[in-house]
């Protein structure tokens, strides 16, 4: 992806580079040289079936194989990624992450903590505008919608709606993705759930989401376990409520055993975007600025689709006629997206707020 030219700049004059984007190749020459005498990436809450990150982190690898990825903790949320960074602040050691991928509603927080640093990828110009920190602390990475993943084995009548996962026959049967006082992915179920039962997007919607869940839980509906394709197979938890790229993933680990199939629910129909951004304490600064420019080029960006993500730099690669047409043949019928809403950030953190300071009093399942 990056060709050498010139002279290469040294490692502590790539340490000190500016926040704006890289400029040159010569440039990037020094960030990869930089990078490689490093040595070492450690990222974290990558599970190699989200978003199709095994085969990027692979992709990375193989580019790079000077640098060692050292993967935290996969399954983490969004606010575990965030604690581990404060938890390791004088801590140079393998357990202290360069790069966090979370929840929209944590880069601004993250920010106003101190806890990341700025660096803007060479492709800063294509990523939107509303997707982005203006000075570089974060920026969109890829977006889906929220979807059911179910079990054709056992429940031979897919739920079409959130309305219909109060129904009887789903006893015992469904669960989110994620504990929904860490991870926003179940964070922003409640949300979805709750714009689907009339609630305004926010913190309204947040409450309603929590009603919602409280009823499904008093039903005998709800199921406390963190739902991934693993449980969903084995029957513990046959309808989970997760991002389509998830589930579509999930499809394709299973592959047929046993049959699934992936909803967009009729209504509340919600797309959610993560982030990424550096830590303010990286071990392997240099790393982790080469780590976004692999994500945020052509290459790594295709990588996100492949996994079912639309990623942040769709648009103008869509329009530039680099993505592959049976890429695109893979992923759900544009009609399914017709309806999504896409929160803003102040509805983002509204809804965090509602979701994680209410979930025990009003709902009052340990999801674990």
């Amino acid at each position: 992806m990056f060709k050498a030219m010139g002279k290469v700049l040294s490692v502590t004059a790539v340490t000190l580079m500016a926040s704006s984007a890289i400029s040159s190749a010569q440039d990037l020459a020094a960030l990869e040289a930089a990078a490689k005498a490093e040595g070492m990436l450690t990222t974290i809450a990558l599970p190699h079936d989200w978003c199709g990150y095994g085969a990027v982190i692979e992709g990375f690898k193989k580019k790079y194989p000077e640098i060692s990825v050292n993967e935290l903790n996969p399954d983490a949320g969004s606010a575990d990624e965030i604690e581990a960074i404060k938890a390791n602040k004088d801590n140079k050691g393998p357990q202290a992450p360069d790069v966090i991928d979370v929840g929209l509603a944590f880069g601004p927080s993250s920010k106003a903590e101190g806890l990341v640093q700025p660096y803007k990828v060479s492709t800063w110009d294509s990523i939107p505008e509303g997707a982005k920190d203006p000075e570089g602390h974060w920026y969109g990475d890829y977006y889906g919608v929220m979807s059911f993943l179910v079990n054709k084995d056992l429940v031979p009548n897919a739920p079409a709606d959130w309305a219909d996962l109060l129904k009887p026959e789903y006893k015992g049967q469904v669960a989110l993705a994620g504990d929904p006082r860490a991870s926003n992915q179940a964070i922003l179920a409640a949300l979805a759930a709750g714009i689907a039962t009339g609630g305004k997007s926010g913190k309204e919607a947040g409450e309603k989401g929590l009603e919602f869940f409280a009823e499904l839980n008093k039903a005998g509906n709800f199921v406390p376990v963190i739902g991934k394709a693993g449980t969903l197979a084995q029957g513990a938890t046959p309808i989970v409520v997760m991002w389509d790229y998830n589930a579509l993933a999930a499809k394709d680990t299973l592959a047929g055993n046993p049959p699934v199939e992936v909803v967009v629910p009729k209504s509340g129909v919600l797309a959610g975007v993560y982030v990424q951004a550096i830590s303010a304490y990286a071990p392997h600064p240099n790393a982790a600025k080469l780590w976004m420019e692999y994500l945020y080029s052509d290459e790594g960006q295709l990588g996100w689709l492949k996994g079912y993500c639309h990623p942040i730099r769709f648009n103008d690669m869509a329009k530039r006629g680099v993505i592959p047409q049976d890429v695109l043949d893979k992923l759900p019928p544009a009609a399914a997206y017709e309806a999504a809403y896409f929160p803003t950030l102040d509805e983002v953190n509204e809804n965090k707020a509602a979701v994680t300071g209410g979930w025990d009093k009003v709902v009052g399942a340990n999801v674990q």
